[in-house]
Parts: structure tokens; sequence; C-alpha cells
């Protein structure tokens, strides 16, 4: 039981680590984010193309990154 919080306690770091890095490097996490869903969205054939990308802007907006906007859908809709 220690031990599993001992790993979350790390994921923790992990993650905030990677927002911090993200909320200095927005341009370039949002690209690393883009390139992971696209990455992911190709291994599963475009099957869960809606999923990946919820999951992809809900990573941004978490990190306090823009998201990309849809098509015909304003530039400062959402984040």
């Amino acid at each position: 039981m220690a031990g599993m919080f001992r790993k979350l306690a790390v994921l923790a770091g992990a993650a905030e680590a990677a927002r911090r890095y993200a909320q200095k490097n927005p341009d370039k996490a949002s690209r690393y984010l883009d390139q992971a869903a696209e990455f992911v969205d190709k291994q599963t054939k475009g099957k869960y193309h809606g999923q990946i990308a919820g999951v992809a802007d809900k990573a941004k907006g978490a990190a306090g990154i823009k998201r990309n906007p849809g098509p015909g859908e304003p530039p400062t809709a959402r984040y």
C-alpha cells in the first residue's frame, strides 16, 4: 500500500512538472499533444478520433494551453 502512494506521489510530481513546462512553452506543449493525439488516432485507424481529440483538448485546458479550434469554430471559442 505504501508503495502505491509513493508511485502516486511521483506521478503527481511528474504531472506538475509537465504542467509548468506547458505553461512556459505553450507552443511546444501544444505541438507535442497534437503529435501524440495524431499518433494514437493513426494507430486506432481513426476509430476513436472524437474521443482522442476531446482528451487532447482537455489535457490542453488542464495545462492552461489554448486548444486548436475545430472547422468553422472561432479561434477563441474555448480553451
